[in-house]
C-alpha cells in the first residue's frame, strides 16, 4: 500500500490561500503559518498530517500528495473543506 507524508494549510478562501502562498514564496515558515492560519487540527502541529495512505484523503488532495513534485508547495487546491496549500514530503510504493 502506497503511503506518503505531507504538510498542509487549510483556509476558507482562495484569496487567503494565495496570500499565505505569497508569504511562503518569500521565505515564510510553513509551520508558523500553519499554526497561525490553518483551520485543520493539524495546524497545531505545523500542518503535519503524518503518514497517509492512498485514498485516505479527498481525491484532489490525494492527487497532489501522491503525484506532484515533492518538497514543493502546491495549491491553492480546492476541496469541500476549503483551500489547501500542500507540501508533499515523501512517498513510498
Amino acid at each position: 500500500m502506497a503511503t506518503a507524508s505531507a504538510l498542509h494549510i487549510l483556509v476558507k478562501t482562495e484569496k487567503e490561500a494565495l496570500s499565505i502562498l505569497s508569504q511562503l514564496q518569500r521565505g515564510g515558515d510553513f509551520a508558523k503559518l500553519a499554526k497561525k492560519h490553518s483551520l485543520c487540527p493539524s495546524g497545531k502541529r505545523g500542518g503535519d498530517l503524518g503518514e497517509l495512505r492512498r485514498g485516505q484523503m479527498v481525491k484532489a488532495f490525494d492527487e497532489v500528495v501522491f503525484k506532484k513534485e515533492l518538497l514543493k508547495i502546491h495549491g491553492p487546491v480546492k476541496t469541500r473543506f476549503g483551500y489547501h496549500l500542500i507540501k508533499p514530503l515523501y512517498r513510498s510504493r
